[in-house]
């Protein structure tokens, strides 16, 4: 067994755990606003943040699963080549993400900073994630 087989399910319960980290601080940071600020806006900016981030790590790790196995077929390949519409589709995926917020930001009247706020969500799940990690003892 390589080194990179044994640390796969190690490397999926990583991403799972991200994967509900997310909306759940997430919801947690909008709840605590509405019950101490009192801010219904705020709150539902901080949830639709935390669901684009949560929608965003999900696209990417699809995204990064397509690299890898596009890159595992050109294995023997003397200059791996990358498919132009995996470039594409992760442009498309941030603009898309712009767009959302700018149409929740204009129709709704969502404040831009909280949504932005929420979108943090996904970077404080990976940073619990990989304390936990670090912190659990090795199998």
């Amino acid at each position: 067994m390589t080194a990179t087989a044994a640390a796969t399910p190690r490397h999926d319960s990583t991403e799972l755990m991200i994967v509900w980290l997310t909306p759940l601080i997430g919801a947690l940071a909008a709840l605590t606003v509405l019950l101490l600020a009192h801010r219904a806006d705020w709150a539902a900016g901080l949830a639709i943040g935390a669901s684009l981030a949560w929608l965003n790590f999900r696209w990417l790790r699809r995204g990064l699963d397509t690299l890898v196995a596009e890159s595992q077929a050109q294995a023997g390949a003397e200059k791996p080549r990358v498919s132009p519409v995996t470039y594409l589709l992760a442009l498309l995926r941030y603009s898309l993400i712009a767009l959302i917020v700018y149409v929740i930001f204009i129709y709704l009247h969502i404040p831009l900073g909280s949504m932005l706020v929420g979108l943090c969500a996904l970077g404080a799940a990976a940073m619990a994630a990989s304390v936990y990690e670090i912190l659990r003892p090795a199998h």
